[in-house]
């Protein structure tokens, strides 16, 4: 049986995190950079290991007031004691929650910068120890994997592509994908060729569709787990 996992991010104050708990198997945690509190890691990392939900960190850029989507200039040695700052504290949160941080995601704008810079790219990777990484083909994961770290690639349903393979800016039209049965038609195409789809949940009906994605994948056949393999 094929397998799919599900990730969404979570702890950033602006979603049902236990409703989309119920759905996802990784959950990317806001580490407090862009989002987040000592309270709501805690609140995820803890349900989640209830569930069975792999933990991830989610990094991201100093930007509570842009909520991590404003580019940065960063120098290499501060951001990757910023990324290294982010996973420790969730790695403590986690463990006290009875789980662990299993894998590394980018967030925002740092998300797209490593795609394609190779300081703010080794930054990431030098601040996150060995940790598998999730996100898109770029530099990031082209550097993980030569250092023998495992990477997956994950796709957006409710994100609109570019002809290059990128995701459409926010700021333009077509950035998003709004109704659920295009949601739906995208997921189960993404699904034969990522390890993880990721479902927004600071959407209008993000939790619904998220829902809606599950259910298809299963009617699908497909078995929902962790990229990472079971916590």
């Amino acid at each position: 049986m094929a397998v799919i996992d599900l990730n969404a991010d979570l702890g950033e104050e602006v979603t049902d995190d236990a409703a989309l708990l119920t759905v996802v198997t990784s959950a990317n945690v806001a580490c407090g950079y862009h989002a987040g509190t000592p309270a709501t890691m805690r609140a995820v990392c803890a349900e989640a290991a209830a569930r069975g939900v792999a933990v991830g960190a989610q990094v991201s850029y100093a930007d509570r007031e842009g909520f991590g989507r404003v580019p940065r200039d960063v120098p290499y040695e501060v951001l990757r004691e910023q990324v290294a700052d982010q996973v420790g504290v969730l790695a403590a949160t986690a463990g006290e929650c009875g789980t662990e941080v299993r894998y590394l995601k980018p967030h925002g704008a740092l998300y797209h910068r490593v795609l394609d810079d190779e300081e703010q790219a080794a930054a990431v990777l030098d601040g996150s120890g060995t940790l598998p990484v999730l996100g898109m083909p770029g530099v990031l994961l082209t550097g993980a994997r030569a250092a023998g770290r495992a990477v997956f690639h994950e796709g957006f349903p409710d994100r609109g592509y570019t002809p290059e393979g990128r995701l459409v800016p926010r700021s333009e039209p077509g950035a998003l994908v709004t109704a659920e049965r295009d949601i739906v038609a995208q997921a189960l195409l993404l699904a034969e060729t990522v390890d993880s789809l990721c479902l927004h949940g600071d959407s209008p009906g993000a939790v619904r569709h998220a829902g809606a994605v599950r259910a298809a994948l299963l009617a699908s056949e497909l078995e929902l787990r962790p990229f990472v393999g079971a916590p």
